[in-house]
């Protein structure tokens, strides 16, 4: 197979060795993943840039970061090559030791909910590596196969993943007992917090705006007044009396049941999020991958059932 550019060519090992690259994040991984020495890889990757007439990474002192460049090519050969190396009986096999399964999804639900669920197979000897951040980021890993599972709050479109729908996480309106003493929910639906702050895990109130708009029918007109990146933090917060928030119920339903924290609303028709579990479509078999998929889809069956 040979890809032909005006500045140059480029061949099957060269692009192989790309993706090996790509995914592993550096050199050196990659390069034990195609079975090189790093100055071969280093070589083929030149001759690459040289052949399609761009740069494919970003030299960093520990490892490189793919160009936009890198980004286009690996969305249009991950899928042949996985597929190819599938054909010629190159995949690993099932009885060699398979590498750490790669799952991203959003920092709390997997404290929360999936790592625990996963603990049994990571103590049978399933290898696994967690990334959390945001769910476009994390799917668009998962297409070029940087992931192997995500778990997202938005369903991925087009024929290149496979969404399957674990769950629905239910947002609620809560506060520390105390604070719930002298909140009038009438009056936040009228927009009047005095005396009330807010606790955010953004400055725009994401979730807390979504909350008024489902729940009051109305525009939320606040402003935080405590910013914390981490919807963990905004629990604890909230907890030790900060103010007002909403939170994921399965984040804070211990807190809920031991009273802690209390409901100040608890509407028939509450906003919720579901969550799925994408996987790309093709691509070499992975038992680990497949015993982590099982295992939540499994485990999700519990999870519906607590929130009923």
């Amino acid at each position: 197979m040979r890809h032909r550019q005006t500045d140059g060519s480029v061949d099957l090992a060269q692009l192989r060795t790309f993706l090996a690259v790509y995914r592993a994040g550096s050199i050196t991984a990659g390069a034990a993943q195609v079975g090189l020495s790093q100055p071969t890889v280093t070589t083929q990757l030149q001759a690459l840039e040289r052949g399609i007439g761009r740069p494919l990474f970003e030299r960093l002192p520990r490892g490189v970061t793919p160009t936009a460049a890198a980004h286009d090519l690996a969305v249009r050969v991950s899928d042949p090559l996985d597929a190819l190396e599938i054909v010629v009986g190159n995949a690993p096999a099932e009885s060699a030791a398979e590498p750490p399964v790669l799952l991203g999804g959003p920092a709390e639900l997997l404290a929360a909910l999936v790592l625990p669920a996963l603990a049994p197979l990571v103590a049978a000897g399933v290898r696994l590596t967690v990334v959390t951040g945001l769910a476009d980021d994390l799917l668009a890993d998962l297409r070029v196969g940087k992931l192997d599972l995500v778990l997202s709050t938005i369903r991925p479109r087009g024929r290149t993943l496979l969404a399957e729908p674990l769950a629905d996480e239910e947002f609620v309106l809560v506060a520390a007992p105390a604070v719930a003493a002298g909140v009038d929910p009438e009056r936040l639906r009228a927009n009047d917090f005095t005396g009330v702050p807010l606790v955010s895990y953004a400055a725009d109130l994401p979730i807390v705006r979504r909350y008024w708009r489902h729940v009051f029918g109305t525009r939320l007109e606040a402003e935080a007044a405590l910013v914390i990146p981490d919807l963990r933090a905004v629990l604890s917060a909230v907890v030790a009396g900060a103010g007002v928030s909403v939170l994921p119920r399965y984040l804070c339903s211990r807190e809920l049941a031991a009273g802690n924290l209390v409901l100040l609303l608890d509407p028939q028709d509450a906003p919720i999020n579901t969550v799925y579990l994408a996987r790309r479509v093709g691509g070499p078999p992975r038992v680990h991958a497949d015993r982590i998929r099982d295992r939540l889809l499994e485990t999700a069956g519990i999870w519906r059932a607590c929130a009923d």
